[in-house]
């Protein structure tokens, strides 16, 4: 994967557990040019291993003297936000991938319906800016656990009042996605960025109701789940490689060396596909890109963030 070295410029905390942070080129240049929805892949050398977390891009795209990403810090991190929310400081140099994306605006939407849960909001804070000044129709839905967990809330109001609704699971406040669905004109597109168990409810609501597929949108950066060690087998380079509990496949791979296909890292984008052929266990399937006939087969996996509850498990790789 192509990389880009980017310096950072300004870090700020935005709400309970969220930093925001402003990169720069780390020669002084302009940055590559993106769209809203876009991510970027934040590689970090911590001690012993690399992690390479996707963060997606919150800032103007009209802008390209900086990036601006927001970094949840979560409380069972393997790693990566705990690195950055602990050892990046401003003027650290960080290595990142070229912006990909994976959750763009659909060009013949209508109406563009955008829900966000918590720390999902970030996608959404550039399409904006795509919607704004492309003349584009939307509403924002934006859910938080309470005020002091509502990351960037407040510019929200200042830029979209009249287009944003805002709901404080603290105060009761809850979005009913069958309402919400049902009221929509003809031809509107829904996005929808969050806490896994949001997006499935509001991409399952709008199957129920009869949503066309391509008009609903979703995106969600999956980590890896922790699990037991178990060993890789690759059935071309004849090689033998053990996935430790607390990494992915996808970091077992690439720590041994071996050149695999990734983009997301999240579960999302099936870049980084891979076809099993054999096992003395069961498949771990955490991705939301293979269908469930796809899983039921036992023929393919999702590296980044599937795993298996075996001894081994070869790959046609």
């Amino acid at each position: 994967m192509s990389q880009l070295q980017v310096k950072v410029a300004s870090i700020q905390d935005v709400s309970a557990g969220v930093r925001h942070f402003t990169l720069v080129d780390a020669h002084g240049g302009e940055l590559p040019a993106f769209s809203g929805g876009s991510h970027i892949v934040v590689t970090m050398p911590a001690p012993g291993r690399t992690y390479r977390n996707a963060y997606s891009l919150l800032s103007s795209p009209e802008d390209r003297a900086h990036y601006e990403i927001a970094v949840h810090r979560q409380p069972q991190s393997r790693g990566g936000s705990i690195y950055m929310h602990e050892e990046v400081k401003v003027g650290s140099v960080l290595d990142i991938s070229y912006p990909v994306n994976l959750f763009a605006l659909s060009r013949v939407a209508k109406h563009h319906l955008l829900i966000a849960g918590g720390i999902g909001i970030t996608p959404f804070m550039a399409q904006i800016h795509d919607l704004e000044r492309l003349g584009g129709d939307y509403s924002l839905h934006y859910g938080f656990r309470s005020r002091e967990h509502a990351a960037f809330a407040d510019a929200l109001k200042g830029r979209v009042s009249q287009r944003a609704v805002c709901y404080d699971e603290s105060l009761g406040q809850r979005m009913d996605f069958d309402a919400l669905l049902r009221a929509q004109p003809l031809g509107t597109h829904v996005y929808a960025c969050g806490p896994q168990g949001m997006v499935e409810a509001l991409v399952s609501t709008a199957r129920a109701l009869g949503w066309p597929e391509h008009h609903i949108h979703s995106e969600q950066f999956l980590a890896p789940p922790v699990g037991e060690p178990f060993t890789l087998k690759l059935s071309k380079s004849e090689l033998e490689i053990t996935v430790q509990g607390d990494m992915s496949m996808l970091e077992a791979l690439e720590a041994a060396g071996v050149d695999a296909p990734s983009l997301c890292r999240g579960g999302a984008c099936g870049r980084c596909e891979l076809e099993v052929l054999g096992t003395d266990g069961e498949l771990q399937h955490h991705d939301h890109y293979l269908s469930d006939a796809d899983k039921a087969s036992g023929r393919k996996i999702m590296p980044c963030v599937s795993r298996a509850k075996c001894g081994y498990l070869e790959l046609n790789l």
